[in-house]
Parts: structure tokens; C-alpha cells; sequence
């Protein structure tokens, strides 16, 4: 093999297949690695942990055909600190060394061969699903953020994805919150499915994605037991959760007495200036709510309170209908909905202080959150 590239490009697609480079306790040596191939004109950077995989695509000029793998942060690191300009890749087949020459820097790695490092599933077009890179990406925000990170119940840990008709629709929840949204695709799919993906792999894919213009493609490998997000240069394979996601339509009030309408920059404000007292007391933030009389607005007090640090109490304008309410919530979970709201108002619904409270983006119905009440600090 013998390859040049430009030092940004490589460092770039680096850092792509990174998340993907398995712990350096791993059992397989190769999974600390990248693997670095030539392919059809470019160099593929690829890296897996077995459950996440990542190939990468940059353009370079490719002289001879070969393939290595190499330990990824001595290579990462590497690449990272050498001069903005072309680097010259040339693998020694007997002695499986790659030399990295860029400017007046000589560098020898020793690597594993190619052929031990695990095969990724490539794309085929066939049966894939096509959204927005932008609908996706955003699609994705409003919802990862509320899987859970405990491993103790798996299928919480991922992210429920349905492709239906013209639609997608992905789901999560951590047992505390569940966060719903939906967008269109670029065209009808044959037929509908519903997978569970890992969040980190669903994150991954927003990170990846950036300001892509063109559309990401959506696969299910022939043995349905990965997916696979196509990207501009990018494929990213991930292995889907083998387990049944509980069904999350009855945590959704389907009526509530209570509703207000509210700015939500003001709101986010007010819940991150009562997180400051609010840690100190298991996070727990109260909303009193109150509609208003006559000519006078609805209003909507933010309060928390610590023993040892203090107290903090914000009061809002609102418009508000049904009757009033005292209700607690962890603002954490609060904070986190409130900043991927991308409206200049948010409706929050509830039935009580002991009911689920619902928050939705005004003007847009394609997005809700249910987050689960605290107990009333007294």
C-alpha cells in the first residue's frame, strides 16, 4: 500500500471513526485499531467494537493497493500533530509497519494485518429508507437525550425507531421521561418496521451527519440484526437491541385540565436559575400555576429551595386555562426539553400534581415530552 493524503482530511476522518475504536481492555487487540484500505480510488478508515462500527472515505491518491490496521490513538495522536500539509502512507508488507512521512517527520507504526481486523457490513440500496440529514439530525436531539444510561434494563438504553408509510417516528425513555418525535421521509417505505437502536449509536449518527446536504439512507442488513445509516463518505453500522420496548402510548395523557402557554426562553432561564438551589435538594423544582382573572395574565411561579444554600423564586406570565395547580418536577429534565425546543412558545398540559406533565412545541405537532412528577417537597 502506498497512499497520500492531505493531513486535514485524514485527521477529519479520524476522528469520525474514533467513537467507534473499542477500549484498550478488549479482548481483541485489532478492535483497538484502524483499519486504513485502499478503496476504488480513496483511503477507508474504518474502526469497530463490535456493536458500533464506522467506515470512513477520504479522497487521497493512491499509488499501490493494500490494506493495515494500526493502533488508532498512537495514529490518531500522531496525524493530529503533523504539519497542515500532504502525508505519504507506505506499508511494509513483510514487517506489517506502516511508514508515515509528512514534511521532515519520519514515522514507522507497527500494525495487524488487515485480514484479522472484522468485517462491516456495506450499504445496499435495496429496501433503505431516505430522510433529510437536517429533518434527522433534529429529529434525533429532541429524543436521545432521554434514553436511559443505566444498563439495567436494556431496552431503555436505545432509541425505538419506526419507519411507516411517509413517516419515521423515534422514542425514548429512561422510566422518567419519554420524549416522541416524528418526521417525514423523502419517500414512502414498502414496508413498515420498528427497531430499537442503541442511543450512542443514534448520537453517533447525528454527530457524523453535521451540515450534510445530502439525504442519509436507512438499511436493515439482510439478517435484521443491524442497521445501517449511509452517510455523505460515512457508513455507520450498528448492532439493534434484541429486546421488546415497552409501549409507551399509555404513559400519554390523552386529556388534561390544565394548560398553559408560555415563552420557553424565559422558561429555560427561570429552570436554570432554580437548578442552582435545586441540586442541593435532589433537583426538585416546583411550578405553582395560577390562570388569571379578568384582564390580568396567567402566572406561573419557578421555585426552589435548599436548606443550606438558599432559596430561588421566579414569576412568569402565562396564558393559562383549566384550574390551577402545584406540581414538582426534576429541572433537569426540564432544562434538557426546554433546549431543543425550537419555538418561541411551549404548551406544558397536566392533570395535577400526581399526573404526568406534557410539554409540545407551539405550532408544531410533530414533537411531545412526558416528564413523571417528584414528590411535593413541603
Amino acid at each position: 500500500m502506498k497512499v497520500s493524503c492531505l493531513q486535514e482530511n485524514l485527521a477529519k476522518g479520524l476522528n469520525i471513526v474514533g467513537r467507534a475504536v473499542a477500549a484498550r481492555t478488549a479482548t481483541l487487540p485489532v478492535l483497538t485499531h484502524v483499519l486504513l484500505a485502499t478503496d476504488s480510488g480513496r483511503l477507508k478508515i474504518a474502526a469497530t467494537n463490535l456493536e458500533l462500527g464506522i467506515n470512513c472515505w477520504v479522497g487521497a491518491k493512491v499509488e499501490d493497493e493494500g490494506a493495515i490496521t494500526v493502533p488508532a490513538r498512537t495514529f490518531t495522536e500522531l496525524v493530529a500533530l503533523l504539519p497542515p500539509d500532504r502525508v505519504d502512507l507506505e506499508l511494509n508488507i513483510r514487517t506489517q509497519t506502516l511508514r508515515v512521512t509528512s514534511s521532515r517527520t519520519d514515522n514507522n507504526i507497527k500494525g495487524i494485518d488487515a485480514q484479522e481486523f472484522p468485517i462491516i457490513p456495506t450499504f445496499e440500496a435495496d429496501g433503505a429508507a431516505y430522510i433529510d440529514a437536517g429533518a434527522l439530525k433534529n429529529v434525533i436531539n429532541k429524543v436521545v437525550f432521554a434514553a436511559a444510561t443505566d444498563e439495567s434494563r436494556p431496552m431503555l438504553t436505545g432509541v425505538l425507531t419506526r419507519l411507516e408509510g411517509d413517516r419515521i417516528t423515534l422514542a425514548a425513555s429512561d422510566g422518567f421521561r419519554l420524549s416522541v418525535c416524528s418526521t417525514a421521509l423523502k419517500e414512502p417505505v414498502a414496508e413498515a418496521r420498528t427497531i430499537l437502536i442503541p442511543a450512542r449509536a443514534v448520537s453517533e449518527v447525528a454527530r457524523i451527519v453535521g451540515d450534510q446536504e445530502e439525504p442519509v439512507a436507512i438499511s436493515v442488513t439482510p439478517s435484521r440484526g443491524q442497521v445501517l445509516f449511509h452517510m455523505a463518505n460515512v457508513d455507520l453500522v450498528a448492532q439493534l437491541i434484541d429486546q421488546r420496548y415497552p409501549d409507551y402510548e399509555p404513559i400519554i395523557p390523552r386529556k388534561t385540565e390544565t394548560r398553559v402557554v408560555i415563552n420557553t426562553a424565559d422558561l429555560l432561564k427561570a429552570c436554570r436559575q432554580a437548578s442552582i438551589f435545586a441540586r442541593d435538594a435532589s433537583d426538585t423544582m416546583r411550578l405553582q400555576i395560577k390562570p388569571g382573572e379578568d384582564l390580568e395574565p396567567g402566572v406561573v411561579r419557578i421555585m426552589a429551595r435548599a436548606d443550606e444554600t438558599g432559596d430561588n423564586q421566579s414569576q412568569l406570565e402565562a396564558s393559562i386555562t383549566g384550574p390551577e395547580m402545584e406540581i414538582a418536577f426534576n429541572v433537569k429534565y426540564l432544562i434538557d426539553v426546554l433546549s431543543v425546543m425550537s419555538t418561541p412558545q411551549v404548551a406544558f398540559e397536566s392533570n395535577g400534581a400526581r399526573s404526568p406533565g406534557v410539554f409540545k412545541p407551539v405550532g408544531e405537532d410533530n414533537f411531545l415530552h412526558v416528564v413523571m412528577p417528584m414528590h411535593m417537597p413541603k
